[in-house]
């Protein structure tokens, strides 16, 4: 695999096992990042979708699927900038920069395993 498709397929790893983990035990993980524990669907909701994600990111990786790859460097950043607005009008708690700094850095690694690729 390339560079930009390892990055692709850790991102993919790191969303599925997010994903089970706020699937599954939800309350003992959403206080570690500043969220009340809920009884409400909409967190499993979420953590479906964010394993549905790390499926798509694990399975386009070894295919070198490079369009994806540049669409998951943009989505990346839609991610950083909403999550820093989100804690910037505070509809959510400074923890919420934490998953921003992953996102940030899983932008810059692909991005830049895109642009050298051969290095």
């Amino acid at each position: 695999m390339s560079r930009a498709a390892v990055s692709v397929f850790v991102w993919g790893i790191y969303m599925l096992v997010m994903g089970a983990t706020f699937l599954l035990i939800p309350n003992a993980v959403l206080p570690l990042f500043g969220f009340p524990p809920t009884d409400e669907v909409w967190i499993r909701g979420m953590a479906m979708l964010a394993a549905g994600l790390g499926y798509f990111y694990v399975r386009a990786a070894p295919q070198e699927m490079l369009q994806f790859f540049r669409w998951k460097v943009h989505g990346h950043i839609f991610g950083v900038i909403c999550m820093v607005m989100f804690v910037l009008l505070k509809l959510g708690p400074p923890m919420l920069l934490l998953f921003a700094s992953a996102d940030l850095l899983a932008a810059v690694w692909t991005g830049l395993a895109l642009r050298n690729p051969g290095s």
